[in-house]
């Protein structure tokens, strides 16, 4: 699926009234967060699809998640 992007894009903008920008611009900003927490972790590349699709999904909740996966493996490989 290589226009996976592209399609999401124009279902978005096929909606029935504008996209709130301040909307797009947090679901930007949290996109933007999880890949430089992603660049740290390299995971396989079905984690990336799998945490930037929740993130996208739940705006800042997935991104929560992510942070406190993150928090969570770092405490385990420090104790390790």
């Amino acid at each position: 699926m290589p226009h996976t992007g592209a399609v999401i894009l124009i279902l978005l903008l096929s909606r029935s009234g504008p996209i709130p920008v301040l909307m797009m611009v947090t679901l930007a900003v949290a996109l933007y967060l999880t890949v430089i927490e992603l660049r740290e972790l390299r995971p396989h590349w079905k984690w990336w699809g799998w945490w930037l699709s929740l993130v996208f999904l739940t705006h800042f909740i997935g991104y929560l998640a992510l942070r406190g996966y993150v928090a969570w493996r770092r405490w385990h490989r420090a104790r390790a």
